[in-house]
């Protein structure tokens, strides 16, 4: 068991939920001057210190839907998967306990803590379509620059602006989570599970197939 690796799982994701979460609370408390380039950027910056500050102790995963999706591809065995899953989900909901504590709850109940959300008229399905394209781009994109071997050796930097694009564009439309951990730590600290099974079925659909393809059809 790769216990380090999981030390720095945790911290990743609790970075991650911490910055990205809270910069959304934060741009309400601001009156909504951060906007949504901002808050991309939060969460896409924080990907790429973080990804590249744990990519030498566990790979940077920081995602369920990467662990998993490179679980499927053989890059990583089922007990050290299900010990990233279980580090990324704990940091996850240990950064939103907090931010319920470090910003104001006004703030923090207006935007429900930063959980992603379907906008106004779209169903679950266009949800879970969204969140899977834009989960197989950033899956896409880890196992082209961290686990192919070929790779130049700056995964870090383009899994963040990865995110940022993926922000940019499923933001308005499902909060662009990409991730299962960004939804479940601020749903379960606020007890908001509604819609958790689209944030988990397009980003896991979405990170399996990306690692398949790329596995498959373009490594070495």
């Amino acid at each position: 068991m790769k216990t380090k690796a999981f030390l720095a799982e945790f911290i990743g994701t609790f970075a991650l939920i911490f910055v990205g979460a809270g910069s959304i609370a934060a741009n309400h408390y601001n009156g909504g001057d951060t906007q949504l380039l901002g808050i991309a950027l939060a969460h896409g910056l924080t990907i790429a210190v973080m990804v590249s500050a744990t990519a030498a102790i566990s790979g940077g995963h920081l995602n369920p839907a990467v662990t998993i999706g490179l679980l499927s591809a053989g890059y990583i065995d089922l007990k050290n998967a299900t010990g990233y899953v279980l580090s990324q989900l704990a940091g996850a909901a240990l950064a939103a306990l907090l931010l319920g504590i470090v910003i104001p709850i006004s703030s923090v109940s207006a935007v429900n803590l930063g959980i992603p959300a379907l906008g106004v008229g779209v169903s679950p399905a266009s949800g879970i379509i969204m969140e899977g394209i834009t989960t197989f781009f950033l899956v896409f994109v880890v196992m082209g620059t961290a686990v192919d071997s070929r790779a130049p050796k700056v995964g870090g930097l383009f899994i963040g602006l990865t995110v940022t694009l993926g922000i940019l564009v499923a933001g308005p439309i499902t909060g662009g989570a990409m991730n299962p951990a960004r939804y479940f730590g601020p749903a379960l600290v606020s007890g908001n599970f509604s819609e958790f099974w689209v944030y988990l079925i397009g980003p896991l659909l979405g990170g399996v197939c990306a690692a398949l393809v790329y596995k498959k059809g373009l490594s070495a």
